[in-house]
């Protein structure tokens, strides 16, 4: 966990700590994110941050108290109870934002689209990276800063993608079997079909690329970054293996 008075410098932000809050730059994206937050009180999911308010050129956000999974992964999130974890609270999340409806104007982190009925607000960059873990016990996901109108089996596909894991190399990928035992563990334990999960996930990666190289090209950040380091020639691998693997990964040859 992040010591009191520290600062974390991620991919994309810096954060730092004060007493039991993180304070972090706010963007043109802040209200929508706040207004959701805020929503998820109301609704009593406690497994997010709170929104605290703005304080000058920061946010204002509630600690969630734990440690991130970064790797090499904790045993919570190598084993079957923590992919429980993460698919009991993405459900539980999904059923709390369901019925939110986004501020007249809300502006999302180079979002251009608008939201509509069927869709809910994904977190947007469910990585093991930003959950959160007291031990055995998920405290929540941080960073939401990359919210936005979706549906809802995207979150499940980009949760698949990075914790099952579903690349062709990653810290923690599971030997095949293996993975294609996790990716069922988490499915169920969230309420979707793999099947479902697969076909989410080959489209996210092609809209994801895209946005790398739309957005990089522009240099704005961070894909530019991303960019810069290869992310959308991986993306475009990581589909390739997912189509090759797809009958593995769903029980077949």
């Amino acid at each position: 966990m992040i010591e009191d008075g520290a600062s974390d410098q991620g991919s994309v932000t810096t954060v730092r700590r004060v007493g039991d809050t993180i304070r972090r730059p706010v963007g043109p994206w802040t209200p929508a994110v706040h207004a959701l937050l805020e929503h998820l009180e109301a609704a009593g999911f406690d497994r997010a941050p709170r929104a605290l308010g703005v304080d000058g050129q920061e946010e204002v956000l509630s600690l969630l108290h734990g440690d991130p999974a970064f790797t090499p992964w904790p045993p919570s999130l190598r084993s079957a109870d923590g992919l429980v974890e993460l698919g009991h609270w993405l459900r539980d999340y999904h059923e709390a934002v369901r019925d939110f409806r986004p501020p007249p104007n809300a502006r999302w982190r180079q979002y251009d689209g608008e939201w509509k009925p069927g869709m809910v607000i994904r977190h947007g960059d469910l990585g093991p990276w930003n959950s959160i873990w007291d031990g055995d016990r998920l405290t929540g996901f941080i960073d939401w800063d990359f919210a936005a109108p979706g549906h809802a089996v995207d979150d499940l596909a980009q949760l698949a993608w990075y914790a099952v894991p579903l690349r062709p190399e990653a810290p923690g990928r599971a030997p095949d079997g293996e993975a294609r035992t996790r990716l069922a563990v988490l499915c169920s334990a969230y309420g979707e079909r793999p099947e479902a999960v697969l076909d989410a996930l080959e489209e996210l990666q092609e809209r994801e690329a895209g946005r790398i190289r739309r957005l990089g090209a522009q240099g704005i950040e961070p894909w530019a970054g991303f960019l810069a380091r290869g992310d959308a020639d991986e993306m475009r691998e990581e589909g390739r293996w997912l189509r090759e693997n797809r009958g593995a990964l769903l029980g077949g040859e």
